[in-house]
């Protein structure tokens, strides 16, 4: 979920559509996590505290990057920000800037053209159509790349002060949020950069920013089949439930504990070497040791990988049994930054054989808040092919956990 930073100088009428938009969920991929006003007093700033966001007021732009800085923001929105930002700030600040205008840009937009200055000048020039801009901001005043517009009515009898309300109501409240929410979603970091349709099952192990360590472990399916199932808790293990009445498929390769827990380590795989694992551990053996006993699936002519994975206090590893050989890798934790392995590689058509995954497991950026991470990960999962997730962060070493299970059928 991105870090938003609004920047406001009056009212911030612009900044209460944001805040609602965030509180009925259209606001879903970016959170505000300060409101920064040019001056004190505003009402702004009041909207800010009522709605529990911390808020800055900063009459310069040295304090309004310290500002952005401290906050964390990566994405800057100008919300009715009445002062003119210097091509060395924008270079300075490093993030997207955007910024909303009250008339369609290129017309009434510019230096000078801010308030009702644009809706007098709307008036004047006899025009039957106004409206609002969303753009990008760079070194020219109102001129960086057009994000959204909507137009508007400009009514006979209209004033500068009716016309600007209903610009307002009818355009900036409506598209603001909306954009901000679109790019919000192209510049979150992804788990597949490039989406997958059906990267088939996988885990993911790491350790959060504030050294939380975590897991996850999701399963998709192609057929009605092996979409037929659900995740269940049983304690602090995790299975899987069938739910259809189709009996054809090998069980083995469908039901069985995904994660098995020990009370100084957790077990994570696709299969039911979770327990090869278990018992191997139990009786003294590594994880290592016990994964060599056992081999890639027999569901030819795809052979699917066996993959898992292990946490300890001290580090976490990942496995990948395939056709061509046994491999592990082996990470201590570092925070803010996981390993991802799944089985198959990338998208073929369901005739073809799916190509096993290739290469060491890829970094990913795990964030401090399960119900940042969790919730974004399952949207990012094909909507036709996903059928579970679990997230599990941990407390303290592997004790006390939260945690949060997805299944399709049921969500």
């Amino acid at each position: 979920m991105l870090k938003i930073a609004v920047l406001v100088s009056g009212g911030g009428t612009n900044l209460q559509a944001l805040i609602n938009a965030q509180e009925n969920g259209i606001l879903k991929s970016g959170r505000i996590v300060e409101v920064i006003s040019s001056r004190s007093g505003v009402y702004a700033l009041d909207r800010a505290e009522n709605s529990g966001i911390p808020s800055a007021v900063c009459p310069n732009e040295a304090s309004i990057l310290d500002e952005l800085r401290k906050c964390g923001a990566e994405l800057v929105v100008l919300a009715g920000f009445m002062k003119i930002l210097s091509p060395d700030f924008l270079e300075a600040v490093s993030v997207p800037v955007v910024n909303i205008h009250p008339s369609l840009i290129p017309s009434f937009c510019g230096k000078g053209y801010y308030g009702l200055k644009v809706h007098e000048e709307v008036i004047k020039s006899g025009v039957k159509i106004t409206g609002a801009t969303v753009h990008m901001v760079n070194e020219s005043v109102d001129g960086g790349k057009i994000l959204s517009q909507k137009a508007v009515e400009v009514r006979p009898h209209d004033t500068p002060e009716t016309l600007q309300r209903r610009v307002m109501e009818r355009a900036e409240w409506v598209i603001l949020p909306r954009t901000v929410e679109k790019l919000c979603q192209e510049l979150s970091p992804k788990i597949f950069p490039k989406p997958m349709h059906y990267p088939g099952r996988g885990i993911i192990t790491g350790m959060t920013p504030s050294g939380r360590i975590m897991f996850a472990y999701f399963i998709m399916g192609r057929s009605a089949s092996s979409r037929a199932r659900v995740f269940e808790r049983s304690g602090d293990d995790l299975l899987i439930r069938l739910t259809g009445s189709d009996k054809t498929l090998d069980s083995s390769l469908i039901l069985y504990a995904p994660v098995r827990v020990m009370k100084d380590c957790a077990i994570v795989t696709n299969g039911d070497q979770t327990d090869t694992v278990y018992d191997a551990l139990t009786a003294g053996r590594t994880f290592e040791e016990a994964l060599m006993t056992r081999e890639y699936e027999p569901d030819a002519p795809h052979y699917t990988p066996r993959i898992s994975a292990i946490l300890t206090p001290s580090g976490h590893t990942q496995s990948i049994l395939k056709r061509d050989g046994k491999y592990f890798y082996s990470y201590a934790y570092t925070p803010g930054q996981g390993r991802l392995i799944h089985t198959y590689n990338h998208d073929v058509m369901s005739s073809e054989i799916l190509p096993s995954f290739s290469g060491e497991p890829r970094r990913v950026i795990i964030p401090d808040e399960i119900d940042e991470f969790a919730p974004a990960l399952w949207e990012e999962f094909d909507k036709d092919n996903k059928v579970s997730l679990y997230v599990r962060y941990y407390g303290a070493g592997l004790t006390s956990y939260e945690d949060k299970l997805y299944n399709k059928e049921e969500n």
